[in-house]
């Protein structure tokens, strides 16, 4: 027992390294942080805080959470997850979380210092692993506040609409510079932190990783993930383990209070606002969904990006999150009282200068609402034209054209910004201008904007004549073809910003995107290869944002085949995910005329258009 002494209500006394039995006998490290006074550990019941990680739970950041919980009258709990750090057993990533996170929270349950009521909190990999062990419904679970985690990382994390995100690749690297493998080979630790911290450019060059030709063979629960994440493009039971999809398990999860919190520029965007939709319909208990414009764990920044939202933007986390706690596991009268079900920051109509971090002043403003998607939702059909048009007007039958352009994937579009986590120094989220910068964006070649190359197809809006404010999921309904059996098609709505003083070229943001992997164009259990140059309808999901296109700007839709690295470059053959090696140039075609009317569904709000 280790004292800890505060000026606060209480003092902290903490339990380091117990080790909890998981039902297969695999002990974990949990340190147990208590409320204390005059250096005993108080007496009595308090309500549990649960965290469990794979990232250390001794990191001082972890440290200092706990503590800050542990003096405002809460039993505070971090554990190592099982195969991290101090905990015995392999890791897999988050597949396997349920049953060790159920547990644990029943054990805590029980202890005699604990009430009975247990809550989790935790961001990441520590928000869907409670999304996992919720799904077993533990009995003393009563409340959890759940940032960024996952509803399913099929269809929009690992993986989206086909496509593999390669981040995971980069993130098996990563974690190995932690593993039980390096830690017990101090050669190999230094190998592996050298090869993350120079050769990622490298090796990400040269993805999809072969098994046993990389260092990641010396670690064989990481490879294995990587070759699997790599090769499990159709969705069977192994993504459909609980805690890679707790969406197949929503009727037997439990039903209980819970904050879901995200961000517009975060990886689990649409993970976040589906998982509050989904249990909000079928659960009792209250569901609230807060999102930010942050990018991934970024709360209390008030920028992404080349965008500035101003100080209204920012939060605190910590003080948040003790509002939720004290009211749903002391049910004590605070700020939530008064939360809407729903809260967003709907970005945009700011002052759209330059700040003196050479950040557009994009702005924004917090909004109660009562559910998602927004009921004063209408949605609006903008269509693809000929001449690189977007307008609300229909085809007509006389509009028989098509947009044609080559698909290499040996020289695919970089990836700028966007909804990413976990790939730096490879990929840095947020909103940026879609222009090249070599010193910035990994595979950017110049400093031209990406519709210059001539495999990005370039469809907006005329200036618009009044502010049009775009909040809700999205959705493309794209008619192309393609020279190949298979291929991929992306999407990207972008903000674009006139000329101006300050701006002398203007400014095309990235609001929000995604990809279809075609042959999964009529379902995720089923591919199909395409037959050549006919035209299909792709329907995907891009992830959801709230933002203000201001009067002025133009509404643009940026249509090509790649976004790399954020996501696998389609080969264009047909072949095996993650094992062909061979590469086809591809000819596409988008189409937009009145039997093939290419649209893409904008959630306007009140007012707009």
């Amino acid at each position: 027992m280790v004292y800890e002494g505060s000026h606060q209500e209480y003092d902290v006394m903490v339990d380091k390294d117990v080790m909890l039995s998981m039902r297969d006998g695999t002990r974990l490290a949990t340190d147990i942080y208590f409320p204390s006074n005059n250096r005993t550990r108080s007496t009595g019941e308090f309500p549990v805080i649960l965290e469990r990680t794979p990232y250390n739970k001794s990191m001082p950041g972890q440290v200092a959470k706990a503590k800050f919980f542990a003096r405002r009258g809460y039993v505070c709990v971090i554990q190592d997850v099982r195969g991290r750090l101090a905990s015995e057993g392999e890791w897999y990533p988050f597949a396997k979380e349920a049953p060790d996170g159920y547990d644990t929270v029943e054990w805590l349950g029980t202890q005699p210092w604990c009430n009975g009521n247990v809550g989790t909190m935790g961001d990441s990999y520590a928000g869907s692993d409670q999304a996992a062990l919720a799904t077993m419904n533990p009995p003393h679970l009563n409340t959890m506040i759940v940032a960024v985690g996952a509803s399913n990382y099929f269809d929009s994390s690992m993986r989206q609409n086909g496509a593999l995100e390669q981040r995971f690749l980069i993130y098996s690297y990563r974690m190995a510079v932690t593993s039980h493998e390096a830690e017990s080979d101090p050669a190999l630790k230094a190998e592996i932190t050298r090869i993350f911290e120079n050769g990622m450019p490298d090796i990400v060059d040269e993805f999809p990783i072969k098994e046993g030709a990389t260092i990641l063979s010396r670690f064989p629960t990481y490879e294995q993930f990587a070759m699997e994440l790599q090769q499990n493009g159709d969705y069977t039971d192994y993504w459909k383990q609980r805690g890679y999809a707790p969406v197949e398990y929503y009727d037997e999860h439990a039903d209980i209070p819970t904050l879901y919190l995200g961000g517009w520029y975060d990886s689990y965007a649409r993970n976040t606002c589906e998982s509050f939709t989904k249990l909000n319909s079928v659960k009792k208990s209250p569901q609230y969904l807060l999102m930010g414009p942050w990018t991934h764990g970024a709360y209390e920044a008030t920028y992404s990006g080349d965008l500035e939202f101003g100080l209204e933007a920012h939060i605190n986390y910590n003080d948040l999150k003790l509002a939720w706690f004290d009211h749903t596991l002391k049910g004590l009268y605070t700020e939530v009282d008064n939360w809407g079900a729903v809260r967003i920051f709907t970005m945009g109509a700011g002052e759209g200068t330059v700040d003196e971090n050479g950040r557009v002043k994009h702005g924004g403003r917090w909004r109660s609402e009562d559910g998602w998607p927004l009921d004063s939702t209408t949605p609006l059909s903008f269509h693809l034209r000929d001449g690189g048009g977007l307008t609300t007007d229909i085809p007509g039958f006389q509009d028989r054209s098509e947009t044609s352009f080559t698909f290499d994937p040996l020289s695919p579009v970089p990836t700028i910004g966007g909804g990413i986590s976990a790939g730096n120094p490879i990929m840095e989220p947020g909103g940026y201008d879609q222009r090249g910068d070599p010193s910035r964006f990994f595979g950017s070649k110049n400093g031209l904007r990406l519709n210059v190359r001539d495999d990005v197809v370039t469809f907006q809006t005329q200036p618009l004549e009044k502010d049009v404010e775009v909040t809700g999921p999205i959705e493309m309904h794209l008619w192309a073809s393609s020279s190949a059996v298979d291929t991929d098609f992306t999407a990207k709505v972008i903000d674009v910003y006139p000329p101006s003083p300050d701006l002398p070229e203007g400014l095309d943001i990235n609001i929000t995107d995604s990809i279809i992997r075609a042959r999964y164009r009529n379902g995720f259990q089923r591919p199909e290869l395409m037959t050549e140059d006919e035209a299909y309808e792709f329907v995907f999901q891009l992830y959801p944002t709230s933002n203000v296109f201001a009067k002025g700007h133009r509404i643009r839709l940026d249509i090509s085949s790649s976004n790399w690295p954020r996501f696998d470059v389609n080969h264009n053959t047909g072949g095996s995910l993650g094992i062909d090696r061979t590469y086809k140039t591809a000819r596409q075609a988008i189409y937009h005329s009145a039997d093939c009317p290419s649209h893409i569904v904008l959630p306007i709000q009140p007012g707009q258009i």
